[in-house]
C-alpha cells in the first residue's frame, strides 16, 4: 500500500470492514481479517467470496488496531495473534473484549463510550515528550475517541452482550478518521456525537448485510445504503468509504446491491459519487483534505425511487 506524506491520507481497502489507513506516519488497521472463514469452527460459517487486498506479508508494520466488538467477522484471533507477534500494535476496543483478547495473550486498551486515550499514554510516555518530539517515531501524538454505535456482542450462546460494541473518532496531525464498526441505525445520534471531536476527513461507514428477509431495508444490527447515506451527512464528513460488502456472504442481498443502491441513494441526496465511492478490494484512495460537500441537484427520478423501495 502507497505511504501517506507527513500531512498526507490514504486510506486501502482491504475487504469487509478491514481498511488500512495511513495518516501523518501512522499505520491504522480496523477489525483486521485475514482468515477464511469468519466463524469459531472453519470450514463452518460465513466463508470468503474474495481474498484479502493486501497479503498479510506486504503489510507495513501496524501502529494501531481499532477493534469494534466481538463478532468473529470483526474480531479474528488468528489474524490479531499474527498482527501482535509481528509488530506488537496498540489494541483500543470497547469494555470487556479485553478481556477476550488477553485469554489469547494480546493485550488491549478497553474504554467506555465517551472515553479517549491518547498515543502517548499507550505509548508509555508524557505529555511534554510528545509536545517536545519532531517525528512519528519518537512522537505518537494521536488520539482515540471510543464512542457510540447500535450494535449487539456474542461470541458464543450465553454470552450476549456482556461485552460492548462501538465506532471511533481518531484524532491524527492529517485530520480526523471516523471509523462506524458494525451499526444499525438506532436513534441516529450517535453519528453527530462523532462530529463534535471536530471535521473528519475521512468516514468508514457500512453499507452491506441489511437484508435477512424478502423486503427488508435495514436491520436493528446493520444499516443500509440509505442509512450509510444518513450518516455520511450527519458527521459532515468529506470522504467516505463504504464498507462491510462483497467479502463475506452474510446475508441475502445480492453481491452488487449494495454499491448499487449506494449509488442512487447518493443520487437522491444530491452528493457527487466521489464523496462516497466504493473501491474495489484492494484499491487505495489518497484522501482529499477536509472540505464541504456540496449538495447539487436531487436526481431522484421514478425509476430510482421505485428501484430503492
Amino acid at each position: 500500500a502507497p505511504f501517506a506524506a507527513p500531512r498526507g491520507m490514504v486510506a486501502t481497502w482491504v475487504g469487509h470492514a478491514t481498511v488500512l489507513v495511513q495518516a501523518a506516519g501512522l499505520n491504522i488497521l480496523t477489525d483486521p481479517i485475514w482468515s477464511d472463514y469468519a466463524s469459531p469452527l472453519p470450514p463452518f460459517g460465513p466463508k470468503r467470496a474474495a481474498q484479502p487486498g493486501i497479503k498479510f506479508d506486504d503489510l507495513p508494520k501496524i501502529d494501531l488496531i481499532l477493534l469494534s466488538h466481538n463478532h468473529y467477522d470483526h474480531m479474528d484471533l488468528p489474524t490479531l495473534k499474527r498482527l501482535w507477534e509481528r509488530d506488537r500494535p496498540k489494541i483500543v476496543t470497547s469494555l470487556g473484549n479485553d478481556t477476550i483478547l488477553k485469554a489469547h495473550g494480546i493485550p488491549a486498551t478497553a474504554l467506555d463510550w465517551g472515553q479517549s486515550v491518547s498515543g502517548a499514554a499507550l505509548n508509555g510516555l508524557a505529555p511534554q515528550a510528545v509536545i517536545q518530539c519532531g517525528s512519528y517515531e519518537h512522537c505518537p501524538d494521536y488520539q482515540v475517541h471510543v464512542t457510540r454505535n447500535h450494535h449487539w456482542g456474542s461470541r458464543w450462546g450465553a454470552d450476549r452482550n456482556r461485552a460492548l460494541w462501538s465506532s471511533f473518532v481518531i484524532e491524527t496531525r492529517a485530520g480526523n478518521i471516523f471509523f462506524a464498526g458494525d451499526t444499525g441505525a438506532g436513534d441516529m445520534g450517535w453519528p453527530m456525537q462523532a462530529r463534535r471531536y471536530g471535521p473528519i476527513r475521512l468516514a468508514l461507514i457500512p453499507i452491506g448485510a441489511f437484508r435477512f428477509w424478502k423486503g427488508q431495508m435495514r436491520s436493528d444490527a446493520h444499516i443500509g445504503p440509505l442509512q450509510a447515506v444518513d450518516v455520511f451527512q450527519r458527521l459532515g464528513a468529506s470522504t467516505a468509504i463504504p464498507i462491510h460488502w462483497g467479502t463475506f456472504r452474510l446475508s441475502y442481498e445480492q453481491w452488487d446491491t449494495p454499491p448499487r443502491m449506494l449509488e442512487l441513494a447518493l443520487r437522491c441526496a444530491g452528493i457527487a459519487r466521489k464523496h462516497f465511492a466504493p473501491l474495489r478490494i484492494g484499491q487505495s484512495l489518497p484522501v482529499p483534505t477536509v472540505s464541504a460537500v456540496p449538495i447539487g441537484p436531487k436526481r431522484c427520478d421514478d425509476r430510482a425511487i421505485r428501484a430503492l423501495e
